[in-house]
């Protein structure tokens, strides 16, 4: 959320930033100015008339003590409250207004951020890696993966509904390997502490992260506390979460940290459930656009003059994971329209699937700077200084392991139609180089 006083002496260059985002400022905005000087108004008469009341009451001690009468100053302090009462509900009302304002608008571009409409305004920062060559056509993973009997849409389906899959065998125990390498990874060789946090949140913890109220139609909301309404944040409904992020995040919501213990570098390994509401037609085959999917996330709270450096390395060590098991991938710098609501600046690390002929999101990592720590109220006190601050929060995949898992099949496969083991998960998979065909599941029968 950004501060109230510069979004009032900022407001052209707000203006702009909407516009670049693809956002109409009459619409986000609405009649800030006009509310915003009500509330104000409001606000500075509330404070003359409690003065003035002050003044009455002194004014009434000081006539009874006297033995004086102080019928009309009393009728005219019970009069000034009645007044009071309604001024104080105007200013109250203004600045719930005001609040709604500032909820909706989306963090500020940093100035590094190209401007573009969409995923095509985006600019390549680098590519790493070769693309495997065939000499055959290579396949999709849903193919390799049903031709294995590692991958089942169809009984997921029937257990859960459509965008949902059940892994088998070989097949799950990749997924678990990817799982404790890139949780290795991140903690022995990039100074991460593991975390491992609750998959259900609180309505307070998505609005500290930027999930709620906006995006609420894409969350997963349980229904033990009634349905969801908008504006009214609970600490004891329920949510899943969309990534780690929320509940990571939150771990410091309303507290001050002292810059002594900054940067905080976290990573959690998590179940994510998103709704995809807005993706219907979209990535219906395989397994990139899940309801439910595993994800190792990467949270950092750092110091405002730390957090760009903090956010190269973020997502330096994302790619790590994906230089580690030889996967072809670019970074992409997103441009003003694709970027995140929350984000200041996003890098998008994009995979290889040669199966599909094009590039996939596999993480996306973000420096948020003070945006997420103002909603959640995270600040930390500079060292010799008496005010506290708002610190600055970052995040990334460090990886979603199912679309690693894809990228794995797609790349590696051989033309028999098995997989071979990236060498750093070999020993995670405990000593097996290849994927082959699996037993399929049969009464009676075992993977």
């Amino acid at each position: 959320m950004l501060d109230l006083a510069f979004v009032r002496a900022n407001l052209p260059a707000i203006e702009a930033a909407l516009r670049a985002r693809n956002a109409d400022p009459a619409l986000v905005l609405g009649d800030f100015l006009s509310v915003d000087r009500r509330r104000r108004d409001a606000i500075s008469e509330l404070e003359q008339m409690k003065a003035k009341q002050n003044r009455l009451s002194a004014d009434i001690a000081k006539k009874k003590r006297a033995g004086q009468p102080a019928e009309d100053d009393i009728h005219l302090s019970t009069v000034l409250k009645n007044d009071m009462d309604w001024v104080e509900q105007s200013a109250t009302d203004a600045d719930l207004q005001v609040r709604r304002i500032l909820e909706a608008l989306p963090n500020l571009p940093q100035s590094a951020v190209p401007v573009g409409a969409d995923e095509h305004g985006n600019v390549l920062v680098k590519a790493w890696g070769e693309k495997p060559e065939f000499d055959f056509a290579p396949k999709s993973h849903w193919e390799l993966g049903e031709a294995l009997n590692i991958l089942d849409f169809d009984r997921a389906a029937k257990i859960s509904g459509s965008r949902f899959v059940v892994h088998y065998g070989a097949g799950a125990r990749l997924e678990r390997a990817l799982a404790n390498f890139m949780l290795d990874l991140h903690t022995r060789e990039h100074g991460y502490t593991e975390v491992l946090p609750p998959s259900v949140v609180n309505s307070k913890s998505l609005f500290g992260t930027g999930q709620l109220p906006k995006f609420a139609g894409d969350l997963f909301h349980c229904d033990d506390k009634g349905p969801y309404v908008a504006g009214e944040l609970q600490d004891s409904d329920h949510w899943l979460i969309p990534t780690a992020e929320v509940p990571v995040t939150n771990l410091f919501r309303d507290e001050t940290l002292d810059e002594s213990a900054l940067t905080i570098n976290l990573c959690a390994y998590t179940p994510c459930f998103r709704s995809e509401a807005g993706s219907y037609g979209r990535d219906v085959r395989g397994m990139i656009r899940q309801h439910q999917f595993q994800k190792v996330e990467l949270v950092k709270f750092t110091t405002p003059h730390k957090s760009n450096e903090e956010h190269e390395q973020l997502t330096s060590d994302a790619e790590d994971v994906l230089q580690h098991l030889g996967l072809p991938y670019r970074r992409m710098l997103l441009c003003t329209g694709d970027m995140g609501f929350a984000s200041a600046k996003t890098y998008d690390i994009e995979v290889w699937l040669p199966g599909q002929g094009l590039y996939r999101e596999i993480s996306s990592c973000s420096n948020f700077e003070s945006f997420q720590a103002r909603r959640a109220n995270i600040r930390y006190r500079p060292a010799g200084a008496k005010k506290s601050e708002f610190l600055h929060t970052l995040n990334g995949s460090g990886l979603a392991i199912g679309r690693t898992y894809l990228a794995i099949l797609e790349n590696y496969q051989q033309s028999d139609g098995t997989i071979r083991v990236p060498d750093a998960l070999v020993p995670y998979m405990g000593g097996q180089q290849y994927i082959g065909p699996q037993a399929p599941i049969t009464a009676g029968g075992k993977v």
